[in-house]
């Protein structure tokens, strides 16, 4: 026979699960020091100014 199961219960459950598995991800997302986020803030910017300097035209005669 099969197992009775509290609807409640289960949808509870699996409400906790998906909060906790949402909270694991905004740790990862958001949860960083600012000098980790102004190293890749710097990072970001001299890829940019690294991939400008690359172009064979000013951005002014484009």
């Amino acid at each position: 026979m099969a197992e009775i199961v509290n609807l409640n219960k289960a949808r509870k459950e699996k409400t906790r699960a998906d909060e906790k598995s949402k909270a694991a991800e905004n740790r990862v997302r958001f949860g960083r020091r600012k000098s980790d986020k102004r190293v890749d803030e710097a990072r970001q910017e001299k890829a940019v100014r690294d991939l400008a300097g690359h172009r064979l035209l000013p951005d002014d005669q484009e």
